[in-house]
């Protein structure tokens, strides 16, 4: 079966964690690593023949043109991670849907073609910002892989959506992030820094555990979860510390094994096969 692999391109001082420590009045004079850490994944995926779905940062296709559209040129999927890496409800309606817009417009003039896929940052489409799945449909995107279908984090996590990919009322596509249950609940697996914590194997066990469920897993990494050299903020509380940096060193060992043993595909071709067969659900 084919599975989802997806990458969400910001820079390392760009994460939620972060965000208290080093905001977006910060970023200009920060060091970035951004090319150089989409470099080396782009290597990779390539040694692996694998193509995947880049959800890209406005903020930095605008200042690295070059970097998307090599990301393009090499058969990657394009779409949108927003303008800035900005939590939805830290913003009002007319803020998200001007930075929602203005990411569309970026990278449609940069590559001379629709952007279909959009993911919020953080997966931060929860119950109080399900307004936002109205601008997403009507900004034009095709889909959406921003809810995440947990119910105990501190960022995230819409509980009782469907764990597989589904459409909305408004006919928006939704695409989840990966998880498996165990007595009644859901839990994450496959994606940033769970990737990164839990142990190879049980990354492995949960994606065969979702093919034999009939659907594929959908993995998602960040290109800094591959720099053992992130730039440390060591005055961060101890928790985002370890959220930040846990394994930073074994990223890449984890993602070659994985793209050796499970076949991956960006999201669009499924959306394309599945899409009419894709059953609605109301997460009022």
């Amino acid at each position: 079966m084919l599975n989802l692999l997806t990458i969400d391109v910001e820079d390392w001082f760009h994460t939620s964690a972060l965000d208290p420590y080093l905001g977006p009045d910060r970023w200009e004079s920060l060091e970035s690593r951004v090319e150089l850490n989409v470099h080396r994944l782009l290597e990779i995926l390539a040694t692996h023949k694998t193509r995947a779905t880049f959800f890209i940062l406005g903020w930095v296709a605008e200042r690295y043109p070059r970097l998307v559209k090599e990301i393009d040129a090499m058969g990657h999927e394009m779409c949108s991670h927003g303008y800035r890496h900005r939590l939805i409800y830290d913003l009002t309606p007319a803020q998200f849907k001007a930075f929602l817009n203005r990411s569309k417009q970026i990278l449609e003039d940069l590559l001379g073609k629709p952007v279909q896929g959009y993911r919020a940052t953080s997966f931060s489409i929860v119950k109080k910002t399900l307004w936002a799945l109205d601008a997403i449909q009507e900004a034009g995107f095709m889909y959406d892989s921003s809810i995440f279908p947990v119910g105990h984090h501190d960022l995230y996590g819409l509980p009782g959506v469907p764990r597989f990919p589904f459409r909305h009322a408004n006919g928006l596509l939704e695409i989840p992030p990966s998880t498996v249950t165990f007595f009644g609940k859901n839990f994450p697996v496959g994606g940033g820094g769970y990737f990164r914590l839990y142990p190879y194997r049980l990354t492995a066990q949960g994606i065969r555990r979702i093919n034999r469920e009939g659907y594929p897993a959908m993995v998602y990494l960040h290109p800094w979860e591959l720099d053992p050299h992130c730039p440390r903020i060591k005055h961060a509380d101890r928790r985002t510390r370890f959220r930040q940096y846990v394994n930073l060193t074994k990223t890449a060992g984890r993602l070659h094994r994985l793209l050796s043993e499970f076949r991956w595909s960006p999201i669009q071709p499924y959306v394309d096969k599945m899409q009419d067969d894709l059953l609605k659900f109301n997460v009022n």
